[in-house]
């Protein structure tokens, strides 16, 4: 997923519960979709940004010696700047671009005591 050209607001705002809930029937199960969603675009984003930032990491024990460096500060600002995991999320489960399912319970068979 290209996470820049997400359509996802960067400021809060308010959602109908009643348009969450319209996908799955069921207002829970449509948050724990999201949730996980959120979760997964988390992890993903903090992986693509470490990778990035480790090129300008310093290994010296040197703590007098701070550099500013003018590309890793805007790779901060840039993800600073997108839109929260939840929200990017959201933005998917109302567009149906989030697969989610619910496994069924099977059933159990209880054998009669001999």
């Amino acid at each position: 997923m290209d996470y820049k050209k997400s359509n996802a607001p960067t400021t809060t705002i308010t959602r109908d519960l009643r348009d969450i809930e319209a996908e799955t029937g069921n207002i829970y199960e449509s948050i724990v979709a999201i949730s996980k969603r959120s979760n997964q675009i988390s992890v993903e984003m903090k992986e693509e940004l470490s990778r990035k930032l480790e090129e300008f990491a310093s290994y010296t024990d040197n703590l007098e010696e701070v550099f500013e460096n003018r590309e890793q500060i805007e790779i901060s600002r840039f993800y600073e700047r997108l839109p929260k995991s939840n929200a990017i999320a959201i933005d998917e489960f109302k567009k149906g671009n989030i697969y989610h399912r619910i496994p069924e319970v099977e059933e159990v068979k209880v054998l009669p005591k001999e």
